[in-house]
């Protein structure tokens, strides 16, 4: 939990820096704070994030992207916020240096993963999938699926703030708005191979500055 929220309190700050701290202007900061809600993050916590963003005083934070393979050719990639990218580097080069992968240079692994906005919404009565589908095309949104309950809205990179847009102008619930890196050429590996790659992903997730990572293995 504490981790989710030391996530959020960055995604926010970011976006409040970026867009301003008024949520009513700021359409990624609305659905973060959103979000944060869902996750039952204390309002003063979230307060706190959009404040900082606005104190000159305080480091900013910068979103830093770090691409590597992993034991047995497994593509990493990984996404940072750090006010410190000097030592963010040299830490995420350390785990990889250190269980047998080697870190990359940027976009080096484009080419490996398709980059997506991730909508989950509430489902609405009186629409059917297919229909939110096509109307959602116009809108970058290339795939839709149910989940829990849910559904899930894949869509191009550029388009989160035009899905956004729609689904807030016609009463949908975002519980959460997301940027996936989706690969499009998965590995498979033995189970003594996976335990391997899982322990430099273990790493990196602990690591403080890690927003997310995605990679290519089959799990």
């Amino acid at each position: 939990m504490a981790r989710v929220f030391t996530k959020l309190g960055k995604q926010i700050t970011i976006a409040a820096k970026e867009g301003g701290p008024d949520a009513d202007t700021n359409p990624r900061l609305r659905v973060l704070i959103q979000q944060a809600k869902k996750e039952n993050m204390p309002k003063e916590n979230v307060e706190r994030a959009i404040k900082k963003a606005t104190q000159k005083d305080v480091e900013d934070y910068k979103e830093m992207v770090y691409e590597g393979y992993g034991p047995f050719g497994i593509a990493i990639v990984v996404e940072t916020a750090t006010d410190n990218p000097t030592r963010t580097v040299a830490n995420i080069r350390s785990y990889f240096n250190r269980y047998g992968g080697s870190l990359g240079t940027t976009g080096s692994l484009q080419f490996l993963f398709d980059h997506k906005c991730v909508f989950k919404i509430s489902a609405k009565e009186g629409i059917s999938l297919e229909d939110l589908e096509f109307e959602l095309i116009d809108y970058g949104v290339d795939e839709v699926e149910e989940e829990d309950g849910d559904i899930i809205l894949y869509g191009d990179f550029p388009s989160y703030s035009s899905i956004q847009k729609y689904l807030e102008e016609n009463g949908f619930e975002i519980h959460s708005a997301e940027f996936e890196r989706i690969p499009n050429d998965m590995k498979e590996l033995d189970e003594e191979q996976k335990a391997q790659v899982q322990k430099l992903l273990e790493k990196i997730e602990e690591d403080e500055d890690v927003q997310n990572f995605f990679h290519n293995m089959i799990e």
